[in-house]
Parts: structure tokens; sequence; C-alpha cells
């Protein structure tokens, strides 16, 4: 007898029609006798913490269904990164980079998943943790970034970064940006930092407006670690962000260190929309000129 998978669904918090969505979404896929869970994320920006909430969804599942946008589905990559399961990120507004499929094209794209018709992409993340001392006060996984970031008033931040073992420089800076290549295209995108293709197993350090213009963006191999330590006495607020959303207050020689994760996010490819085509699509390049027929080299 074969044994059908089960299937996560989450849902953006708050948004009636991503509950609504959802809610249909089960229903269909309860019709084809397929096992659902169902939970809905909550806005974790600007929440403050020292490790991420877990999420409800058993690690059974096969495949976890994200509605909403980018933003939902970074969070769902924190909390069910551990469990190694193919996320396929739906979006109920524009075009998104990791939210590839749109409503639209949802249970044409679903049949598909169920059947295994569909490729996956495997993408890396980073652990991150905070020492103050010998304690570790901070423990988080990111798929996008981490950033180090001042307050509005604070003066310009003294860095130490060191790669594994050996001192690189002191930055002095509004910040610092590490971004695995799935996040090159947010922040680190707008501080002046590369692309890198999402498959890719790198990751990047950026400052943020630099005070020396030398300054300029790394390109790490997976295999370093970044030890950032805390320099200023500035007794304004210094900030480290996860994704843009989780925060951490860092005090006076606190230690940030930054490595590749062992866990990778799977990622299920749209099957209408390369990579290439929706960076295109959301940088405007070309938008104008092209043509299908250019298609091919």
């Amino acid at each position: 007898m074969s044994h059908t998978p089960s299937i996560g669904i989450i849902f953006k918090g708050g948004f009636d029609i991503a509950k609504k969505e959802a809610e249909k979404l089960r229903s269909y896929l309860i019709q084809k006798g397929i096992q659902v869970f169902m939970e809905e994320m909550t806005s974790s920006v600007g929440n403050y913490g020292s490790i991420e909430q877990k999420s409800s969804i058993p690690d059974s599942v096969k495949w976890v269904v994200v509605l909403g946008g980018d933003g939902t589905l970074l969070g769902a990559a924190r909390r069910i990164g551990s469990l190694g399961v193919s996320i396929m990120g739906v979006n109920l507004g524009g075009l998104g980079f990791l939210t590839s499929i749109p409503l639209s094209r949802l249970y044409q794209v679903i049949d598909r998943l169920i059947k295994d018709e569909l490729e996956i992409e495997r993408r890396i993340m980073l652990d991150i943790e905070v020492l103050r001392g010998k304690e570790r006060v901070c423990q988080f996984s990111v798929l996008n970034d981490v950033v180090i970031n001042k307050g509005p008033l604070a003066r310009i931040l003294d860095l130490d970064v060191f790669i594994s073992d050996e001192f690189l420089t002191t930055f002095r800076a509004d910040g610092l940006i590490v971004s695995t290549p799935t996040g090159s295209t947010a922040y680190n995108l707008a501080a002046g930092g590369p692309i890198i293709h999402p498959t890719m197993s790198n990751f990047i350090l950026t400052p943020i407006c630099p005070f020396t213009l030398t300054n300029r963006p790394i390109i790490l191999p997976e295999t370093e670690t970044i030890i950032i330590r805390m320099k200023s006495k500035s007794s304004e607020k210094v900030s480290l962000t996860f994704d843009g959303q989780v925060g951490f207050d860092l005090s006076h020689e606190d230690r940030v260190l930054i490595k590749k994760s062992d866990k990778m996010i799977s990622l299920v490819k749209s099957p209408d929309k390369s990579y290439f085509e929706i960076l295109r699509t959301k940088l405007m390049w070309g938008g104008i000129t092209y043509n299908k027929k250019d298609e091919k080299p």
C-alpha cells in the first residue's frame, strides 16, 4: 500500500487573503487524501529575542507551502530549516525572489509537486551566535543576511573583523552586512555588494557607508568563519538583525560569530520563471527591448 505524504501550509499572519487561500488549499489537499498541517506566521519584524521560535509543523511532512511574500518565507525558513523539507513559496502580491509562484498558478504547480515533477534548489543558511564573555547570549540561523547597524543618532561604529583566526581590518562604518547568495539581492545589493547566484556556497561581507572608501565588499568561501568584535563604546543602541526581521541588542566587546550552517534550505523552483527572468523583472534590466525571440543565444 502506497503512503501519501503530508504537507505543511504556512501563511502570512494578519492577512485575510492568505488565511482564505490557505483554507482553500487545505480543503483541496484533503480531498486528495493528503494530511495537512497548517500554521499562521505572525509578523516577527521588529521583534527582539535570543532564539528563533519553533514551528508546530512536524518533521514528517515532505513539503511546506508558504503563502505570502518573501518576508513570510524568510520567517518560515528560520523556523523549519532544520526539518530538511522542500519549501514552495507562493506570492500573494507581486513577483518575489523567493516566492516566485503566483497565486494564479498554485493548483497547477501543486499537482506537479505531488507528482515529484518539479526541480528543487538547495540554498545555504548562516549560523550566528553572540558571545558575551564566555556566555552565548544569542543564537540564530538566517537564509538572507545578518546585519550590524547603529542607531540613527549614534556615531560611526568601529568593528574588528577576523576571518577565522586571522585579523582582517577594523571597519569604521555605519554597520556591516554578512549575506548569503540568496540574500545578495537584498540589503547587500542596496549597500553596493555583488549579486551572487543563489545556489552558490560563498557568502559576502559588505560594509555599510564605510568611512574609508577603500573598504569594499569581500566574497568569502563557505569554509571560513567571520568573527566581529564590537569595539565602539557608544552609549547609543547597536543592533544585530536577522533577515531584517528579528533583532538583538549588542554590547561593547560582544563577539559575533558567523559561519555556514549545517542546515540547507530546499526551495521548489518555479516551472514558469527562471532565476534570471526574475532578476531581470525585479531589477528592470532590459525590460523595454527584451523579446522572447532573443531568448536563445
